[in-house]
């Protein structure tokens, strides 16, 4: 049987819910299962316990989808900053198990941007995680730019996390078969296409020739994009459109994470479009709701001994100086 390489695992795409933020989600974005609310709820027993039975010895720690991205404007900053400052004293308790992405009040551009900075320079945040559409507005737009500007700057990454679709095209393309199938319009496929469309808009918008440094992170294997990424590129290098080079941005400037996604083929497509580089480990806790699966499919996958400690810990040492 295959064993993991002697290496730290650090876990990318964690998640928790803090109880003042979460007290603002309404309708499917309020409902957990009792199991997942609690463990969405726990910063120490219950996520130490059960990332020791896994062997993983560090969780980057983000808050759960929406976030703050459908906080109204008058309130999203000083809500925000709230959240934050409670999240980065719970690493505090555990700072050699716990380390920490920001919440960006997206409502307010600038106060977003000030706010990363903070978390960043004042309370030692890795980066900041942004979930789905801000208010229903893709973030490729440019009053965005001011986030992703002080990102470059910082020298952080921001995790592009889905949520749920906008509802005009949860009603066109998933209401058929929402009742049978409810997680069509979640991971299913319905998160999916979201968070794609996100990435390739970021690319589209000229945001990479603006801050040609920027770092993004997706999770889920990225989305379907890897698979994608020749047939994106070739299509857009046909005559009759802007120049652009989507495999160069894409492979260069994004890096994802297997939350959610263990298998070995596509792992490796992963790996061949991208590089092994720019892949970075994550389990999708409590979503994915035991650890040990997502580390026992590590040990197994057909790469080097090499690869697979970029994966499980050094890549994310190098993105997010840990």
């Amino acid at each position: 049987m295959m064993q993991k390489p002697n290496c730290p695992i650090i876990a990318l795409e964690e998640h928790y819910w803090d109880a003042e933020l979460a007290a603002q989600f309404t309708g499917q974005e309020a409902g957990r299962n009792d199991e997942i609310q609690k463990r969405l709820g726990d910063l120490g027993q219950v996520r130490l316990k059960e990332m020791d039975e896994a062997g993983i010895d560090v969780q980057v720690i983000s808050h759960g989808a929406p976030s703050a991205q459908k906080l109204a404007p008058d309130i999203a900053a000083a809500l925000t900053r709230r959240v934050n400052d409670r999240l980065a004293a719970a690493v505090a308790v555990h700072p050699k198990r716990f380390a920490g992405f920001a919440a960006l009040p997206t409502a307010d551009p600038k106060a977003a941007a000030d706010e990363l900075e903070r978390t960043v320079s004042k309370l030692g945040f890795k980066g900041a995680m942004i979930h789905g559409m801000a208010n229903g507005e893709f973030i490729d737009g440019k009053k965005f730019w001011p986030i992703f500007e002080r990102a470059q700057a910082l020298d952080v990454p921001i995790y592009l996390h889905p949520s749920l679709p906008h509802q005009a095209v949860t009603d066109v393309y998933y209401k058929d078969y929402a009742k049978d199938f409810p997680l069509v319009v979640r991971p299913a496929w319905g998160y999916t296409v979201e968070t794609a469309t996100q990435a390739i808009r970021l690319v589209l918008s000229g945001v990479f020739e603006a801050y040609p440094r920027l770092k993004i992170i997706l999770g889920h294997l990225g989305e379907t994009l890897p698979f994608l990424v020749w047939r994106i590129d070739q299509s857009l290098k046909r005559p009759g459109q802007k120049a652009i080079s989507f495999r160069d941005i894409f492979c260069g400037n994004f890096y994802i994470t297997t939350s959610g996604f263990f298998s070995n083929p596509a792992l490796l497509c992963c790996v061949m479009e991208m590089g092994v580089d720019h892949i970075l480990f994550a389990v999708d806790w409590p979503f994915v709701a035991d650890n040990k699966p997502a580390v026992r499919w590590m040990e197994g996958v057909p790469l080097s001994d090499e690869d697979k400690v970029k994966i499980l810990s050094g890549n994310a040492k190098r993105l997010l100086r840990m």
